[in-house]
């Protein structure tokens, strides 16, 4: 079972494909965690003054990237939010309501107790800052930084899990808490695949545009029988980590029906990244997606059996049966 970050202010939604751009909540769905998520009351403070300081020293593990060791807090934390570019970054800027993917450590100012930290699972934290996403210390202090910062930051209750703490994690509703966070990316609604362009020289299947200014691509469906069988091809492959059977991704994604090339579903259209599990999704995603690079964009082509069949979504416009064609754009895998 995956450890879920305690950072997180209430257990993220996803949005799945079975849903088609229906922005309900899937997190019945989810796994159950080992780890708390608190509650988002913790997200109805007002913004916090931003200080320099105090803020302990990290002793070890400087370089970005590689897991620190914080000194314990010296004296009383701030009451505002404390925060340091202990490395600065060159990447892109990180706005809030963006994503970003981050390892980080985390501690108690008082005792330098850590009660989580994304390095030991070496597996970076994916997450949106966004209000009742992840706590207000965080939403506050990284919006701005660059990607390829690292940033300290001391974050009272207030801005943290509140009067509430988290007990699980052995947080008290009166710590201060310490973060060392390692900015790796950021994404946002303009965010493409980065990779080779892959040749698209099968007439039969449909093309892809291959442009990455964060605009959809084009989707040209020939005028020909649909496959009967998953089509899962590279048109941009990336360089990064395989997706896994069992992954969650952050994508962009256009759907089009096969049949008349009518568009039926875009992150695009919606200005807003997707993110989900693989084991949420109908299945030629999920095996079409399963093997593929992180930073790619995939050709994916749905027949019926492995879609919808005869019981498409309500209001979706997809008819019965129908083949699905989409570009995929796999941001990050989460």
């Amino acid at each position: 079972m995956r450890r879920r970050s305690v950072l997180l202010a209430v257990p993220a939604g996803l949005v799945t494909l079975a849903g088609c751009g229906d922005e309900k909540s899937d997190t019945a769905k989810t796994k159950p965690s080992s780890s708390p998520s608190p509650s988002a009351s913790a997200s109805s403070a007002p913004p916090p003054k931003i200080v320099d300081g105090p803020l302990p020293a990290i002793t070890a593990g400087t370089k970005f990237d590689e897991k620190p060791t914080v000194a314990k807090g010296s004296g009383d934390p701030s009451k505002d939010l404390a925060v340091k570019t202990v490395i600065a970054g060159s990447g892109k800027t990180v706005a809030e309501n963006d994503y970003i993917q981050a390892n980080y450590l985390g501690q108690v100012w008082d005792t330098a107790k850590v009660f989580d930290n994304s390095y030991d699972r070496k597996t970076p934290l994916v997450i949106q800052l966004a209000q009742g996403s992840i706590i207000d210390g965080w939403r506050y202090a990284l919006a701005g930084k660059k990607a390829g910062s690292r940033v300290l930051m001391s974050v009272p209750p207030t801005w943290g899990y509140g009067k509430q703490g988290n007990t699980q994690a052995g947080i008290k509703g009166t710590d201060t808490l310490v973060f060392v966070v390692d900015v790796q990316n950021a994404f946002n609604a303009k965010s493409s695949a980065q990779g080779k362009d892959v040749a698209q020289d099968d007439a039969k299947l449909p093309k892809v545009g291959t442009n990455t200014d964060g605009k959809a691509p084009s989707i040209d469906v020939p005028k020909t029988a649909a496959p009967t069988k998953l089509v899962a091809n590279y048109i941009i492959e990336g360089d990064g980590d395989e997706v896994k059977a069992d992954s969650s991704v952050l994508v962009q994604y256009k759907g089009v029906l096969w049949d008349s090339g009518k568009e039926f579903d875009s992150t695009y259209s919606r200005s807003a990244l997707t993110s989900f599990s693989l084991q949420q999704v109908v299945k030629g995603w999920s095996q079409g997606l399963t093997g593929k690079k992180v930073g790619s964009r995939v050709l994916v082509v749905v027949p019926p059996k492995l879609g919808y069949g005869d019981n498409p979504p309500s209001g979706s416009g997809i008819k019965k049966d129908s083949t699905l064609v989409f570009s995929v754009d796999i941001l990050a895998k989460m």
